[in-house]
């Protein structure tokens, strides 16, 4: 009888057991963690253009956040080279995109870095890489027109090839000056190790308002001037008339 007990204890602990595992929900399992960068280095990442050739874009510096310099880490793993293109750094770099502009089979790094002083600006760095060979691109700054109602807040993009970029326009370069509500958008080209810029945008600095003519206005002027017409074909009637008598 104990036995039989015994056993019926045994058996429900088991679907105890069993019922509390059902209710266990399963534990997801979380993604690694970014490993956060070694001081100096500020940024890092890594750009595959084609199986095993990798540049790796760097930032470092001590001290003041608002400079510093940039490494481009080429590693070509199928010739076993390796080389470093570096430079001093405006601001901190926000992004890097990679492209062939110029369609020539070489790819284009460009880093894009943000810094301030009266107003927020951008830069762009450029490098176009033949092999382990390198040469180093002007990207040009912004003409007084297209400055004009400029305070920052780029936002960079590759689109079919040609680099974009568009800004918020300001009502006045001064501090105090509010958006309003358009954008310029600027078109970059490259031929020839050269880069070309366009404006793509309509943005509300070249619009022209036409005040249309008072209706009543020129309903008037074309009332006198039937008016004077009649006059003066009723008078030259009058000297014919006379003429023949």
């Amino acid at each position: 009888m104990l036995k039989g007990r015994y056993s019926i204890a045994v058996a429900a602990l088991a679907l105890l057991a069993a019922c509390s595992s059902n209710d266990k929900k399963p534990v997801k399992a979380s993604a690694p963690a970014k490993p956060a960068l070694m001081a100096p280095f500020r940024y890092h990442k890594a750009i595959e253009v084609s199986p095993g050739q990798t540049y790796d874009v760097v930032s470092w510096g001590r001290g003041s956040t608002d400079a510093g310099a940039f490494a481009i880490l080429h590693s070509d793993s199928a010739k076993i080279k390796y080389t470093t293109t570096t430079g001093d750094l405006d601001g901190a770099i926000t992004d890097v995109y990679n492209a062939d502009m110029d369609n020539d089979g070489n790819p284009e790094i460009l880093i894009e870095a943000k810094a301030k002083d009266t107003v927020n600006y951008a830069r762009i760095y450029g490098f176009e890489f033949n092999n382990n060979s390198v040469n180093k691109l002007d990207f040009p700054k912004l003409t007084s027109s297209q400055r004009k109602g400029y305070r920052g807040g780029d936002n960079f993009y590759i689109k079919e090839g040609k680099l974009i970029r568009e800004f918020p326009i300001y009502s006045s370069n001064d501090s105090l000056a509010k958006p309003g509500g358009a954008k310029r958008q600027l078109e970059y080209s490259l031929r020839n190790n050269n880069f070309a810029v366009k404006q793509i945008s309509k943005d509300s600095t070249d619009t022209v308002t036409v005040t249309p003519k008072n209706s009543e206005t020129s309903s008037t002027s074309e009332h006198k001037t039937s008016s004077s017409t009649k006059k003066k074909k009723s008078g030259s009637r009058k000297k014919h008339h006379r003429r023949r008598r």
